[in-house]
């Protein structure tokens, strides 16, 4: 594990917006990839989710929205629906976010994504009452 600033500041920001998901999304990476791993880390958390300029529910609004309408990266979709739930976004406003995006991402996206959000809601409430 490197041990700089940019991989500190990394881990932290990863933390701080999808929580332990972030930690074991990054330790089942490195079990096949420690170099994708640290790129991830330190480029997407690092550096580009650190830098200023938008705070943090807009950016889980923009990866959710990304996700979902890319399609075939529901477990990426999941962990952001969880950063976005992290980082204030509020159940029902995912569920507008969803109801939005049918009408410009068209209707599978937007029921992947509901799908996917209810899947994370779950998990939340399961994990909050622990």
């Amino acid at each position: 594990m490197p041990d700089n600033t940019q991989y500190q500041r990394g881990r932290a920001r990863l933390k701080q917006m999808l929580g332990d998901l972030g930690d074991q999304a990054v330790e089942n990476i490195a079990r096949i990839s420690p170099d994708m791993a640290n790129y991830v880390v330190e480029f997407i958390f690092g550096d580009i989710q650190s830098r200023p300029g938008l705070d943090l529910k807009t950016r889980e609004l923009v990866a959710v929205i990304a996700i979902a309408t890319r399609g075939g990266a529901e477990p990426q979709l999941r962990a952001h629906l969880h950063g976005a739930l992290n980082v204030g976004w509020s159940q029902q406003e995912i569920i507008e976010l969803m109801i939005e995006l049918a009408v410009y991402a068209g209707f599978p996206a937007a029921l992947n994504g509901l799908y996917a959000a209810r899947d994370v809601f779950a998990e939340h409430a399961a994990t909050s009452t622990r």
